[in-house]
């Protein structure tokens, strides 16, 4: 959400900024905006002469009444004066009504405004102009024919969709034996490794309160993605970014503290609507899964700077598990309305000889921290907004299609990479039940 004066002072650059996105039906949201902001001050501004009024008049009162026990004449000038408090009284009750219309139709104006991207970001209307930037790892296609993602996991008996779906319907598993505990595996390593990088590891509440949810994500993503829980101001987080940052809600946080730098893990609920391709069935787009998050929340001038550190965290992670990635730049019009610039990293399937998504990097700039109202006082006393910053660090399953599929060997063994053996205790390669 951006600051009413920025918009007030800035229209045409904000505007500009909802064509760059390709929002051209959310313009009129700006004039809207500012006819409202002009209304609500105006009313603020009557209510507040009013309120000076009722105090002098009050006094006036008090002061003609004392006069009539000595001057009966004075008693009617009194009267008038009360019945002229009286008469302003019910003008103010209708302003402060008309100012909390007036602030509930600017708010919801407000969230729908999307945030301003950064000059870098490259323009486009969809993800087809999303711009690959470099690429990390020899991105091999093995001489021998790679099966289905599915198929590999139930050659180790590690799969069961079908027990699921009639269990809790499709885009929901069971991962078993081998497949289970090479997931818990990734999660983790992946843990231990942000850790590594001096961040603290959390465990954060897996449902949270609507205002929480309002402060984190658009509209549009809440209604796409968040399950509600019936009868409840509950819902089931759709990733830990959520929670985590809901944990600063209402809070000024001391200077030193930042940044605060966090990664957490959680399972995750969506409802990924649509109808989906075979590469986005199985285990790859799915309505639960658990995911290892990094989270940053630091100073405005510090929040570039961490951005790059953590796409460059998710490359390094993946490299250690031997999987080629790359770095994609997001187009304005993929972008999410609170997102200032965006980046994922994208990894190489062998058997689609094409690269899918396994990690997001999201600088979210001021967005969540001024709904949310995530604060800290600069080195002069002055309040100023924290920056928010997002990224995956391992979401199995879908990360599992990824490694599965670059480890896998043409006797159907799976080579466990270095790193990864201390958490499958010292395996070194899964041999196959079945071929």
């Amino acid at each position: 959400m951006l600051d009413i004066k920025f918009i007030r002072e800035n229209p045409e650059a904000v505007k500009e900024n909802i064509k760059k996105k390709f929002q051209d039906e959310k313009l009129p949201l700006v004039d809207e905006v500012i006819e409202l902001d002009s209304k609500r001050r105006a009313t603020i501004a009557e209510a507040d002469q009013l309120r000076s009024d009722r105090n002098r008049l009050s006094k006036q009162v008090g002061m003609l009444m004392g006069q009539a026990k000595k001057d009966p004449s004075k008693l009617a000038e009194a009267e008038a004066v009360k019945k002229q408090v009286t008469d302003e009284a019910e003008r103010l009750a209708a302003l402060e009504k008309l100012e909390a219309e007036l602030d509930a139709e600017l708010h919801k104006r407000m969230l729908v405004i999307p945030q301003m991207i950064d000059d870098s970001v490259p323009l486009g209307p969809d993800d087809s102009c999303n711009v690959e930037v470099q690429r990390f790892g020899e991105c091999k296609v093995p001489d021998f024919e790679i099966p289905y993602h599915v198929d590999i996991m139930e050659s180790f008996n590690g799969i069961d969709l079908d027990a699921a779906g009639r269990v809790s319907g499709s885009g929901f598993y069971y991962l078993l034996g081998d497949i289970a505990r090479l997931h818990e595996a990734v999660l983790a390593y992946g843990r231990d490794f942000m850790i590594g990088k001096g961040f603290t590891y959390c465990i954060p509440p897996f449902m949270i309160h609507g205002n929480v949810v309002e402060g984190v994500m658009s509209q549009t993503d809440m209604d796409g993605m968040m399950y509600k829980i019936e009868g409840e101001d509950l819902y089931l987080i759709g990733t830990s970014e959520h929670s985590m940052i809901g944990r600063f809600i209402d809070q000024i946080l001391p200077a030193e503290s930042l940044p605060q730098t966090l990664t957490s893990y959680s399972p995750c609920f969506r409802k990924e609507k649509g109808a989906h391709g075979i590469e986005e069935r199985g285990v790859y787009r799915i309505h639960q899964f658990e995911k290892q998050e990094m989270i940053v929340v630091c100073k405005p001038e510090d929040s570039m700077k961490w951005y790059e550190q953590m796409w460059k965290y998710s490359v390094e992670l993946f490299r250690s598990l031997d999987i080629p990635v790359r770095q994609l730049e997001c187009c304005s019009g993929d972008l999410a309305d609170l997102k200032v610039k965006s980046c994922d990293i994208e990894a190489w399937s062998p058997r689609q000889q094409k690269f899918f998504e396994v990690c997001s990097c999201s600088n979210l700039g001021d967005a969540q921290a001024r709904r949310l109202r995530i604060r800290y006082k600069d080195e002069n006393g002055r309040m100023q907004l924290c920056h928010t910053l997002n990224n995956t660090c391992v979401a199995p399953p879908r990360m599992l299609i990824a490694f599965l599929e670059n480890n896998l060997q043409a006797d159907g063994t799976v080579v466990i990479p270095e790193v990864l053996r201390p958490y499958m205790g010292g395996t070194e390669k899964l041999v196959p039940n079945k071929k």
